[in-house]
């Protein structure tokens, strides 16, 4: 078998075999087929597509390129989530302790933030104390004796998708439906859980730009999951603009405790009790969704649900007493707020722009080797539909350095538009794909 023949067959259109697949893959972890060869069948395949079968080959055999989690020793059913990243997207700290409150096993593998989008992990580790870098048997060991746990993904997790990311990352083949869905997916098939439910977030602060292409996506990974036998669900959700009030990392920490106490922001909330409630029935512990999010409801209402993120924290090595009390979190040491320059209506808020004043004001990262500052970010005090006078304040921007902070603010005032006639905020669940 020649690499030669399996581009020239993709480039004419071709469907490629289970055999030709792994092949590729086999070639690509161990180094044998060349970089160029390999961008040239990620080309052929970014032009001419892949079929539900192709994609579910190359999924497995990318998810086999390395280690695969084992999790036959943890109880029940095993629920993983995914998002597709977002601005202010701290929902993971919120549902998997509602989750794991509900009597769902918890095992998740997250990552870091790049680019405009922020990472669980990085949010996590804003904690003092909280490590996220575990091996297998001291990661299982966790979540039997706390029922969730939250750690960074394996070195060795898929290495065949670190190498074709990084590859069609400078060659311009990163946005095709059947590439990204079998780089998310192989990643979560590896992590070893039963179940996946898939945030898929679509508007200007997500990878999907527009509603199709996120419903396309989403239906490519439940395809992918149903097809390998992990039951999949996928929810379509907004992010046109950002989710909550709070982007940072433990700004976000913050926010997320908030919301576990019955006092966050409405949208927020709202995503964060229809994905749990998601959770727990894809954990068979409710008979349906609606009464899934009852028990979600009655989670946060009796604080069972922030015990157990204080349970998580304290299981990985954090200090518990920043969620007791968030005032304890460091603070930045420069602010500004940014003010209505006219009276008006506020008719956008660009998320993706809001994410990197964030990344400037130095929450985020745009080389994986760059260092953040856990205390910088952004909270939102007025957000679409709202009316706003002159002086009102829309924003307050926090960080370390102050030519950051000037930086910053002036990207997002960049992203804020007024108008004289509101606009209809958009539904913040879109879509629901099973």
């Amino acid at each position: 078998m020649r690499m030669y023949d399996i581009i020239l067959k993709k480039r004419q259109g071709q469907v490629l075999t289970d055999e030709e697949i792994k092949f590729f893959i086999k070639g690509l972890v161990s180094g044998e087929i060349p970089d160029y060869q390999v961008s040239a069948l990620m080309m052929a395949i970014f032009f001419k597509g892949m079929n539900s079968e192709e994609t579910a080959t190359l999924t497995m055999e990318m998810a086999h390129s390395g280690d695969m989690a084992n999790l036959e020793g943890l109880e029940g059913i095993k629920v993983d989530k995914h998002s597709t990243g977002g601005v202010g997207d701290k929902t993971t700290l919120i549902i998997v302790p509602i989750a794991a409150a509900c009597g769902v096993t918890i095992a998740k593998m997250s990552g870091r933030g790049l680019g405009h989008t922020g990472g669980t992990v990085d949010k996590l580790e804003s904690i003092p104390g909280f490590c996220t870098e575990y091996n297998l048997k001291d990661f299982i060991n966790i979540v039997k004796k706390s029922g969730l746990a939250v750690i960074g993904q394996s070195g060795n997790l898929c290495p065949a998708d670190k190498k074709l990311y990084a590859l069609r990352d400078v060659t311009a083949t990163v946005d095709n439906i059947s590439l990204i869905a079998s780089s998310i997916m192989s990643k979560k098939i590896a992590a070893g859980c039963d179940r996946i439910l898939l945030d898929v977030k679509v508007g200007s602060g997500a990878f999907m730009k527009t509603k199709e292409d996120a419903v396309s996506l989403a239906k490519e990974m439940v395809s992918i999951g149903n097809l390998v036998g992990r039951k999949t669900v996928a929810l379509i959700t907004d992010m046109s603009v950002p989710l909550g009030n709070n982007i940072g990392n433990n700004l976000e920490v913050i926010e997320a405790v908030n919301v576990l106490k019955g006092e966050g922001p409405e949208d927020l909330t709202e995503v964060c009790i229809e994905l749990a409630a998601r959770m727990v029935f894809l954990g068979e512990k409710a008979e349906t969704v609606e009464d899934a999010t009852v028990k979600v409801k009655e989670a946060i209402k009796n604080g069972s649900a922030l015990n157990k993120l204080k349970d998580m924290v304290k299981a990985q090595g954090g200090d518990a007493s920043y969620v007791e009390n968030p005032d304890k979190f460091q603070k930045a040491k420069y602010s500004v707020e940014i003010k209505a320059e006219e009276e008006g209506f506020i008719t956008e808020m660009d998320a993706e722009k809001i994410g990197i004043a964030a990344c400037e004001a130095g929450a985020g990262r745009e080389k994986k080797e760059d260092s953040i500052d856990y205390s910088a970010g952004i909270i939102l005090n007025k957000k679409i539909p709202a009316a706003v006078s002159k002086g009102n304040i829309i924003a307050t921007i926090f960080a370390s350095d102050e030519n950051k902070l000037y930086k910053a603010a002036e990207t997002f005032r960049n992203a804020i538009k007024i108008s004289g006639k509101a606009i209809k905020a958009l539904p913040h669940i879109l879509d629901t794909i099973e």
